[in-house]
């Protein structure tokens, strides 16, 4: 089933609270991600799932920022806060289905995606999207939550599965499966954010390299 219509209907009924949910909760893995895709002067960037445009402040002012997202109510916000903070690196806010971009092949220097595969109908369309429209040799950061392996929380992310189409999340999407899909090269994976339950996936646009690097 397409979940865009759902992801839609989810983010229409979130966005007036979304700072406040994923504001200051996210915001290390928020820097840390853009950190990582943002090292270079005069980069073109994607972000993936911009959502209201938090992680934009972030970004150097001599990029040149691209961020796209599923929801128009979200991205008002964006654009808000692109003119309240004054921001011209963004160069564009865009109405996109992340798996099925509008871009051409090699469009960007780095792809971001925070929190996105675990929205999406197909996490590995969505990072083989992110892969074609990054050059080679690119830098590609994924932030999300993953599915833990056992305990009292994969208990509850099961509990929550059949929750899945009405929230527009995925809590089952597994980072093994991910990183595997996604056949590129894994320079590091490390938690961020509160408490450490979620990951950040550093990968560069080359050939892939041991997965036994994921067991950070």
């Amino acid at each position: 089933m397409d979940s865009l219509p759902n992801i839609r209907a989810s983010y229409r009924r979130l966005s007036p609270l979304y700072d406040v949910l994923e504001g200051a909760i996210f915001h290390s893995g928020r820097k840390d991600a853009v950190a990582l895709a943002n090292k270079r002067a005069h980069q073109r960037i994607l972000d993936v799932g911009v959502g209201t445009g938090l992680a934009l402040p972030l970004y150097r002012r001599d990029a040149w920022v691209v961020g796209i997202d599923a929801s128009p109510e979200m991205l008002k916000r964006a654009k808000t806060r692109v003119r309240r903070k004054r921001l011209p690196n963004v160069a564009a806010l865009l109405e996109m289905d992340a798996m099925n971009m509008a871009f051409a092949d090699r469009s960007f220097d780095a792809v971001v995606a925070m929190h996105v595969a675990s929205v999406v109908s197909d996490p590995i369309k969505l990072i083989s999207e992110m892969k074609r429209v990054c050059v080679p040799g690119g830098d590609i950061v994924v932030v999300n939550h993953f599915a833990s392996s056992g305990g009292p929380l994969r208990m509850i992310e099961q509990a929550c599965r059949p929750f899945a189409e009405v929230i527009g999340f995925r809590p089952e999407v597994r980072l093994m499966h991910l990183a595997d899909g996604a056949r590129l090269q894994i320079v590091q994976v490390r938690r961020v954010n509160l408490g450490g339950y979620w990951r950040l996936i550093h990968f560069r646009n080359t050939a892939p390299a041991d997965p036994a690097r994921l067991g950070a």
